[in-house]
């Protein structure tokens, strides 16, 4: 489920330009592959993600099947067929039709024991939920008098398929965790063989790989190559919430989206024309730590063309509405992080430009130090596109004590700016003043959810970590009202 964060990645080449000859998914990621293939963009599988029920993949089998001596599974098909597929826009006849590139859809055939990358022009639906039907999880699909399933077990990715056809660059979406550390716990356990599965048919690749370029180098290329593969790799830094948190809404696509967008520009800012070495360490991570998220809406006057937010707030053409979602990955590092960085995507509702636009990415800074010792700013960046235009905008509270008692005001008070362009840095088009009421706190509130909790206790203390921060910061800057 939490493939979503692949489409972040996608949405992030695009914008570089990247174009490509072959596509390959396997498992989640045949999901994605079925979206590009039915005609979407990576803009639009983002705004589909973000509005789907993850309720809905999970689907309970006929009540005769869970009366039998041995079930066949824990649920069935049924919800990918009837809701996450036609949401998600994913059209078995399109898919087909599809010409002016290649792409495979990995399954395993369970009555072989062996993968098989189905051609995208022989798929149809019941290839697709064989593609992530996971034994135990879902029952197997008959296809052409075999069993078919999730080919995870086998491989999570297939580049040699791409290496047979001649590739000489490969770009590796790889979100299967591999952190150093081996849990308890059946689930866990029954993830961890998934991980070490998909790894160690990956590293395999890698060795595969990298003895052929020694072949290449030499003027032995079987496959037609002109010069040594190169294999760029993007991948989070740490291991991704399980799908339960996401199922559970503990964590939204938008934020596992905005993860990928994330990973994928930090990756193509560094990227070398070598790519990286063909070894085990490219996929390594660190493990993953508790998290928070929570969902805020602010509200307020807005106008095109005015320069500072006060001056929008004072003209006020219409009303702009932020719906943010905001991820904290780790919070241990996050109270560490002097600038307490964490993630930020949602929709914005901008009259002029459009209502419910996606951001797909933007930044969170809680109490971010400025160049003023005694002032602070909690920081809301959303970036979007309308029109076929780069927007940015760019919002801060700004947490400094005035004269009054003036907390309430500088913690639910945003100052907006729009600006042209990928960043801050562009033009300005617009500005305002945005706020939280009351009733939006009390929203904000109930939103809050833990992610990556081992107990309900850790999930307390994650709370309370983040409560003890807020609380701190704000004592540290008001305090003396008290004192007075």
């Amino acid at each position: 489920m939490r493939v979503a964060w692949q489409v972040g990645a996608l949405l992030a080449l695009e914008e570089a330009g990247l174009r490509f000859q072959h596509l390959d998914g396997a498992s989640g990621g045949t999901i994605n592959l079925a979206m590009l293939l039915s005609g979407q963009r990576p803009r639009d599988m983002a705004e589909r993600w973000r509005t789907l029920e993850a309720k809905d993949f999970v689907s309970l089998m006929p009540l005769v099947d869970y009366l039998k001596k041995e079930w066949p599974a824990m649920g069935d098909g049924s919800g990918l067929r009837r809701k996450i597929f036609p949401h998600l826009g994913i059209d078995p006849a399109a898919i087909v039709l599809c010409e002016g590139l290649s792409a495979t859809f990995n399954v395993c055939n369970a009555t072989r024991k062996t993968l098989e990358a189905i051609a995208h022009t022989d798929v149809d639906e019941d290839v697709l939920v064989a593609a992530v039907s996971l034994p135990g999880f879902m029952p197997g699909v008959t296809w052409r008098g075999a069993t078919y399933l999730d080919a995870v077990w086998i491989k999570d990715t297939n580049m040699w398929e791409a290496v047979r056809r001649g590739a000489e660059e490969l770009w590796l979406l790889w979100c299967i965790g591999n952190a150093p550390v081996y849990h308890d716990g059946l689930f866990r356990q029954y993830v961890h063989m998934i991980e070490m599965s998909a790894n160690g048919a990956l590293f395999e690749e890698l060795n595969r790989i990298s003895e052929l370029n020694a072949r290449i180098s030499k003027g032995d290329s079987p496959y037609g190559q002109r010069r040594p593969i190169v294999l760029h790799l993007i991948q989070p830094g740490q291991a991704l919430p399980l799908d339960p948190d996401f199922y559970l809404g503990y964590i939204s696509a938008g934020s596992l989206m905005a993860l990928g967008y994330q990973a994928a520009r930090g990756y193509l800012a560094r990227q070398t024309d070598a790519g990286l070495p063909l070894n085990p360490e490219i996929t390594a991570m660190t493990d993953s730590r508790p998290g928070l998220s929570f969902r805020e809406s602010m509200t307020g006057p807005f106008a095109m063309g005015a320069t500072t937010p006060e001056e929008g707030e004072k003209r006020a053409e219409f009303a702009v509405t932020m719906h943010a979602e905001v991820y904290i990955q780790d919070m241990a590092a996050f109270i560490s992080d002097p600038t307490h960085t964490g993630v930020l995507s949602g929709t914005l509702d901008l009259p002029p430009l459009g209502l419910g636009l996606l951001c797909p990415t933007g930044v969170f800074r809680l109490f971010s130090p400025t160049d003023q010792p005694k002032t602070k700013h909690m920081v809301y960046e959303l970036a979007f596109e309308s029109g076929g235009k780069f927007y940015y905008l760019e919002g801060h509270k700004v947490v400094r004590d005035d004269p009054g008692f003036d907390l309430w005001k500088d913690t639910t008070t945003l100052h907006a700016t729009l600006h042209e362009g990928k960043d801050a840095s562009g033009p300005v088009r617009g500005a305002g003043i945005l706020s939280l009421g009351m009733v939006d706190l009390v929203k904000l509130l109930s939103t809050v959810r833990v992610t990556n909790a081992s107990s309900p206790m850790q999930r307390m203390e994650t709370i309370g970590a983040f409560g003890k921060f807020f609380l701190g910061q704000l004592w540290a800057t008001y305090a003396h009202h008290v004192k007075d």
